[in-house]
Parts: C-alpha cells; structure tokens; sequence
C-alpha cells in the first residue's frame, strides 16, 4: 500500500480500538474472563487474573483487528466467506503467537509438544469464529438510516472535514469520502459506506459512485449517460440504467 492508504488504514484502526463501544466491550470482556479463570486459569490469583486477562484481550482483538485492516485491500475482493476465512486465519496465526509469549513471559509456561496443535488449533478456530461474528454483524447489523443525528461515516474523517456529504467514491479498495470541508480516502467498500449516509438524500448513480442529491449543482445528458455537477470536486457519471434514479430526484426531465 501508498504511504496515503496506510495512514488510512492505520487511522481507522486507531480510530476502532479507541472508540468507547470498543473500549467498554473489551473492559468488559477482561473482567468477565478475569472472574471466570477459563483455559486453567481459576487457580492463578485473582489479582493477577485481573492484570492478564485484560492485557491478552486488549493485545489479542488489537493484532486481530489490525491484521483484517491490513488485509483488506487484499481480502476484501474476494467473495466475503473468503475474506473470513483468509483474514481469520492469519489472524489467529498471530493472536497464537501473542498468546503463547504472554503465557511464557507471565507464568513461564510453554505447551508440551503433543499438546501444541491442540492449543494452536483451538486458538485459531476461536479467532475464525470471533472474525466471522464480528464480520457478520458489522454486515448484516441496522443500517445507518436507522439512526438519527449526523452520518455515521462523518466519523471516520477528521474533524475539520466533517460537513454535509458531497459524494462517495470507489478508488481500488477505498472509498473516497468528499464533503463540503475536503476529501478524505477510507479502507472500505462502497456498499458499507452508503449504509453509513444515514438520512442524507441520495443515491448509487454508477458502480463507483454514490451522490448526495442536495449537492448537486447541475446535470446534463452525456449521450446515453449523464454527469452531474457537484458543488465541489469534479463531476460525477451517471450510467444509463441509474438515470431513472435521478430523474425521480427531480434533477433531469422525465
């Protein structure tokens, strides 16, 4: 990836791991696991449950949520049962190889031979299962315009870049999020983030781009297309068979 892309992507993964419903799900998470003492830890001190249990948590989901970031590019052109699975796998890869240096270095254990691709398998089939559900819910979960307030998508721009949205746009894996107050190039599909437009007026005119309509300065016919005129950046296609969408918007003649 360009120095641009891995900023971005480095970006929305700083921006996950410290959202507050991030931050609450794996405080939570820690202490629960922490009380229960799972996988032969009831024994250790509750204390040092307590000091653990968190820490592997916080490492594991971080490496693994950083893991399908990086990935994305790569795995997120592919048929989405594909995307699980190759980005759970290399993901449990590394959250095996954390597990085992935090056990090593916290209690000076290391599994027996016979019992390590027990202990790696086990590893590696949660994360797949874990990646899978979150994968799931992150696609299948309430769509934007379920919610009131701003966009969510507003919140993966800085906040000097936060105003109404102009247009959406596919550029290889990213999607590049233009408002009013600038333009910002984010690791995601285009289908995921017109489900994050919430109520804002508009509609997919191409393959690769979405439109807010209240920003749409003119229109015209192209042949069997149309461009639209945006009120900043450049213009925008429309295909031949999203013109029906634009002219039921009122900004061509029927």
């Amino acid at each position: 990836m360009s120095d641009t892309r891995q900023s971005s992507a480095l970006r929305e993964w700083r921006g996950h791991m410290g959202h507050p419903v991030t931050l609450a799900g794996l405080a939570a998470a820690g202490l629960v696991l922490a009380l229960a003492g799972p996988f032969g830890t009831d024994g250790v001190a509750l204390t040092t449950r307590l000091a653990y249990w968190p820490l592997l948590v916080v490492a594991t989901y971080g490496a693994a949520a950083l893991v399908n970031t990086t990935l994305a590019p790569v795995t997120r052109a592919r048929p989405f049962w594909q995307d699980v699975v190759l980005t759970g796998l290399v993901a449990g890869a590394v959250v095996a190889i954390i597990v085992l240096a935090v056990n090593r270095a916290a209690f000076g254990i290391w599994p027996d031979r016979d019992d390590l691709p027990g202990f790696l398998g086990t590893l590696v089939a949660i994360t797949l299962v874990v990646n899978a559900v979150v994968a799931l819910g992150s696609r299948h979960g309430p769509t934007a315009r379920d919610a009131t307030g701003p966009p969510p998508i507003l919140q993966r721009l800085p906040l000097d870049k936060r105003a109404p949205l102009v247009a959406l746009s596919v550029e290889d894996h990213y999607v590049r999020i233009r408002t009013l107050k600038g333009e910002e190039m984010v690791l995601m599909r285009l289908a995921d983030a017109m489900r994050e437009v919430g109520d804002t007026p508009g509609a997919q005119v191409h393959r690769s781009h979405w439109v807010g309509f209240g920003q749409v300065r003119a229109a015209r016919r192209d042949g069997d297309r149309a461009l639209l005129t945006m009120a900043k950046g450049p213009e925008i296609p429309v295909s031949r068979a999203n013109l029906p969408k634009i002219k039921e918007a009122g900004l061509l003649p029927r």
